[in-house]
Order: C-alpha cells, then structure tokens, then sequence
C-alpha cells in the first residue's frame, strides 16, 4: 500500500516539475545579453532573487529526489537476505528440441545442390 501511494507522489510530482519548468522563462532568452549587451557581471544577466515558480520547481525536485530513493528502497528490499553468488536448484530440465527418432542409425542426411550447368566458352565473332 506504501509503495503505491509514493509511486502516485512520484508522479504528480514529476508531472509538476515539468509543468513549472514549461511555465519559467528561460534565462538566456534575452540573446544581446550573451554579447554585451546585457547587464554586466554575468553572461545571462543579472540573477536577482529566485521567483515562485523556480522556488517552487527547486521544492518539488528535492522531493522527487527523496520519493526516487524511497522507492528504491522499498523494492530492493523484500525482508529476506539473499546472496548473489547462490545457484538456485534446478528441479527438472525440459528441451525444448525434440530428440532424433533414428535409432542406432549414425547416417545423417544431408542436402544437396543440384549441379549447376556447365559453362560454355564464349569466343568472340571473327
């Protein structure tokens, strides 16, 4: 039950971070500040303080993140060690091939080709 309520989480939440990334402006979208342009002292403008959207989108990552990794650790975790190096008992083989019905006979029967027609000598017209 855990599990699917954190799998239902992950998801809004992803579904969240890429509607707030599709919402932000982007910053190099003023493309003169990139060559002077702009403000000065970075190559995309000035920074300022953070907006809502990206507070926002910062928030809900962190949470993916800690959604991601409880999810991994509650599927690697079945509550019984087991080890790597272990060979699990093979109870009974079962081919898939049939075996051959020649009993005691060793000929094999192979295919042939027919005989590919002689070549004649073409020579050129006099």
């Amino acid at each position: 039950m855990l599990y699917q309520i954190i799998i239902v989480i992950h998801i809004l939440l992803g579904i969240g971070i890429i509607g707030l990334v599709l919402m932000q402006q982007g910053k190099g979208a003023d493309a003169g500040a990139a060559f002077g342009s702009g403000a000065s002292g970075s190559v995309f403008g000035a920074q300022g303080s953070a907006s809502f959207l990206s507070r926002t989108t910062a928030i809900f990552a962190s949470l993916f993140f800690v959604t991601s990794l409880g999810l991994a650790f509650l599927s690697g975790y079945q509550g019984k060690k087991t080890d790597i190096m272990d060979v699990p008992a093979v109870e009974k083989t079962v081919s898939d091939v049939p075996l051959s019905q020649n009993k005691g006979d060793d000929s094999v029967p192979v295919a042939t080709l027919p005989e590919a027609p002689a070549i004649k000598e073409v020579t050129p017209a006099e």
